[in-house]
């Protein structure tokens, strides 16, 4: 995923000279190609995060459209309020490609995991907040993220995770993509987490519980419309996460029924990390088994819900 983000900056370099690349630190080699046919436009700071979002806030009220590459938690947490000041309060058009979102720096521990991200982000006026579910999606992505308006923040897996996204499902920003309709059960999902919801979705429809994947690669902004026009007709839902259980996608969803909805609330289920840093090293995939992220948890918490109040079966 993090290869195609940024073999699509130089392919979007290409076609728009406005596009440049900024990387903090990114490792040897990194975009090489594009830094050889376009050295005026491409730049590596360091690690020196404020200065790379003031500079790209400087170049953005030029014209550019600077695409700025660090890992997830150095880009949210250092300079939190240069992205706000800076990029947001003038609307910049500024992509920030994050790597490492969630778990994946899992064998570094809680200062490289990137569990708030999204909730610190998608808290700041006129930031765009995408997290998509696999490498073919991210391509379709950022095909669109040159032309719109104001500040991105991209969330980026580890690269290598399963393709579940289709080309006949399209993709736009703010728009969730429907991967499975529901029958009494949707499952709302985010980045490479929507392929285990899938697996989970194909684990229940064999016990006989009609289960849909509501995959929602842009979080903000939040399509609240879709999602309570399927809530009306659900009698449970359950959020999937890679980050905290505070203030992310599950937070979005409470806060669009909230809202929004007119009648009785379907029960929701929240399957995130819990309010606390990771003590746990290891693999991305142990630390989702750990935190009860992975396919068979969420077949559990389906089943669990399923018990003590009981659900149709189809």
């Amino acid at each position: 995923m993090r290869a195609t983000s940024l073999k699509m900056v130089h392919a979007l370099a290409k076609r728009d000279p406005r596009v440049l690349y900024i990387g903090s630190d990114p490792g040897g080699g990194t975009l090489d190609a594009m830094k050889a046919e376009f050295p005026d436009r491409f730049f590596i700071e360091g690690i020196s995060e404020a200065n790379v979002i003031g500079m790209a806030a400087g170049l953005a009220m030029e014209g550019f459209i600077p695409y700025v590459n660090t890992i997830a938690t150095f880009l949210t947490r250092r300079c939190y309020d240069q992205i706000a000041v800076d990029l947001c309060l003038h609307e910049l058009p500024v992509r920030l490609i994050a790597n490492g979102g969630g778990l994946v720096y899992a064998p570094l521990g809680p200062t490289h995991q990137a569990i708030e991200d999204i909730a610190i982000m998608r808290a700041l006026p006129n930031m765009t907040v995408v997290a998509v579910s696999d490498a073919q999606e991210m391509e379709r992505f950022m095909e669109l993220s040159l032309d719109w308006p104001g500040p991105i923040y991209i969330r980026l897996a580890k690269g290598g995770d399963p393709i579940i996204s289709r080309p006949e499902f399209g993709f736009a920003i703010g728009k969730p993509i429907l991967l499975r309709p529901p029958g009494d059960v949707l499952i709302v999902s985010t980045g490479v987490l929507s392929g285990q919801a899938l697996a989970a979705a194909d684990t229940l429809v064999n016990d006989g519980i009609a289960c849909g994947v509501l995959h929602v690669h842009t979080i903000k902004p939040f399509d609240a419309t879709t999602l309570v026009q399927l809530a009306r007709d659900v009698r449970l839902i359950v959020t999937v996460e890679e980050h905290t259980r505070i203030g992310g996608l599950g937070g979005a969803v409470l806060e669009a029924l909230s809202d929004a909805l007119d009648q009785a609330l379907p029960r929701v289920i929240r399957l995130g990390i819990p309010d606390c840093f990771s003590h746990n090293y290891g693999s991305q995939e142990s630390l989702f088994k750990h935190y009860g992220l992975d396919a068979d948890a969420i077949v559990a918490a389906v089943q669990q819900s399923a018990r003590s109040q009981p659900i149709s079966i189809s």
